[in-house]
């Protein structure tokens, strides 16, 4: 039962996961602080723009009415200007009146009336307001009659003036930068534990994996590029548990291979020497043939071993692929013809050049053969057919013997997996395992296949090389099949 790991301690976040939110934090805080300056200065200034040109429409309205008392009374000494302190008023500003020459001027109503009346301050004006003069904002706007200029009026603000919707809008401004600092930090804490976690559980499961437990997986539903972390992690763990499962089996299988051979000598042996038995012939050939079952065993893992390591040992050169698979045939002819096989090949183009390490390619081929010869029945049929397609040359061995069960096709290339008719007839689960590591050592792949009523195919492709002009290789036709030996002899050995 896969064992889940730990996660985080309390709050959910590690070393990393607490830096990683403070510089989310500090990030948030920045952007949160320029935003909110940024929305006071606008916004003082928006209004601030605003209040003005409310103050200048104001100024307008007072020129306005300034004219019709100018152009009712025909000048300035006898106009009523109480309209236009009244509008001055309103607004709450102090007026001043001047007249074309830059002269202070006064209504027929009001405080300080008369050309030159001073205010509390020395100056001249309309009496209304004055206590704010010179103290705030101010607003002016001439006084046109019939097309000419007669005067101008001068507004004077408190100083106050607007402040009130200043306030406000800064409140909200605050407000809002307030909720969005929050939710920033709320956001970031939450990315956090998203980005964190996934790398928490896959060291957590890596540690539990170093310490021993096997069973230990990340199990992490990610996006991106985590969850290609933990889904590599996982593989990789369950990688480790198989090649670890299939250690055990080896020590398993070679313990029990080499078991019974080492009993049977160790008794024949016994025997011999306490004189229960007499040293004929046969009983020699039966410890002879112990002996020889121990030496296979033993050169199989040391195959194995080479193929695992043949990526750093190949010495590649340009081979005829065709050639090659003759030769391998030509090699295991005397075993396949023990084994009561006919063999059939079906050359390819001649050449069929491949970039390859001809002994190791050559290895790989004769366990191809040798399997077959292992697991046919006397009487079947072997063909050994090469080919080539535009990128790849193709060698394909197949027979016509009993075939491998559909579920057993996926594990033929394992190591030490041995199906039920190997194990029954001796096979160590190495040949073809070794057959992968050198194909795949040169860039190739190779597979299996058994259709529903018996015969098995297995098929490698090599990368095709494409040979120089000056090639010494001999073109040729494709040949017809041959059958290149045909054997009625029972199965030996």
């Amino acid at each position: 039962m896969t064992r889940e790991p730990p996660t985080a301690g309390p709050g959910g976040l590690g070393p990393l996961g607490r830096r990683l939110f403070a510089a989310f934090a500090v990030v948030a805080l920045a952007s949160v602080a320029l935003l909110t300056a940024a929305a006071l200065v606008g916004a003082g200034r928006g209004l601030g723009s605003a209040h003005q040109a409310d103050r200048q429409h104001t100024a307008t309205r007072v020129a306005a009415a300034a004219a019709d008392a100018y152009r009712a009374a025909g000048g300035w000494s006898t106009a009523d200007l109480s309209t236009t302190r009244s509008i001055a008023a309103g607004a709450g500003a102090a007026l001043t009146v001047r007249d074309a020459e830059g002269g202070m001027m006064s209504g027929g109503s009001g405080e300080g009336t008369g050309p030159g009346a001073e205010d509390d301050h020395g100056m001249t004006g309309s009496g209304h307001g004055q206590h704010g003069q010179g103290s705030g904002p101010t607003a002016s706007a001439g006084v046109v009659v019939d097309g000419r200029t007669v005067g101008s009026v001068h507004l004077v603000f408190p100083a106050g003036s607007g402040s009130a919707g200043l306030d406000v809008a800064w409140g909200w401004v605050a407000a809002a930068a307030a909720g969005a600092l929050v939710l920033a930090l709320a956001v970031s804490w939450f990315v956090t534990r998203r980005l964190t976690a996934p790398v928490v559980r896959v060291a957590a499961s890596a540690r539990a994996l170093a310490a021993g437990d096997r069973t230990a997986r990340a199990r992490v539903d990610a996006p991106g590029e985590l969850g290609d972390l933990a889904a590599a992690f996982d593989a990789m763990a369950d990688d480790v548990s198989h090649a670890e499962q299939a250690r055990h089996r080896l020590a398993a299988d070679v313990a029990h291979e080499l078991r019974t051979p080492l009993a049977s000598l160790q008794a024949g042996l016994e025997e011999l020497r306490d004189g229960y038995a007499d040293p004929s012939a046969r009983r020699l050939a039966s410890l002879h043939d112990q002996a020889l079952r121990l030496g296979r065993i033993v050169d199989d893992l040391g195959e194995l071993a080479d193929a695992e390591s043949a990526r750093l040992a190949l010495r590649p050169a340009e081979v005829d692929l065709t050639a090659l698979a003759v030769a391998a045939v030509a090699e295991r002819e005397a075993e396949l013809r023990t084994a009561g096989l006919t063999v059939r090949t079906v050359p390819g183009p001649a050449p069929l050049p491949v970039r390859a390490d001809a002994d190791r390619l050559h290895q790989a081929l004769g366990n191809l053969l040798s399997n077959t010869a292992r697991h046919c029945r006397p009487g079947d049929t072997v063909t050994v057919t090469t080919s080539a397609t535009p990128a790849e040359a193709v060698v394909e061995v197949a027979d016509t013997g009993p075939g491998i069960p559909t579920d057993e096709l996926p594990h033929v290339f394992d190591r030490l997996w041995r199906g039920a008719r190997a194990r029954s007839g001796g096979g160590s689960g190495i040949g073809l395992a070794v057959v992968k590591e050198l194909v795949t050592a040169h860039g190739g792949t190779v597979a299996a296949s058994s259709g529903p009523e018996g015969g098995t195919r297995m098929t490698l492709r090599l990368p095709r090389a494409a040979p120089p002009s000056s090639s010494p290789l001999r073109q040729g036709a494709v040949a017809e099949p041959r059958v290149a030996s045909r054997a009625n002899t029972p199965r030996g050995i």
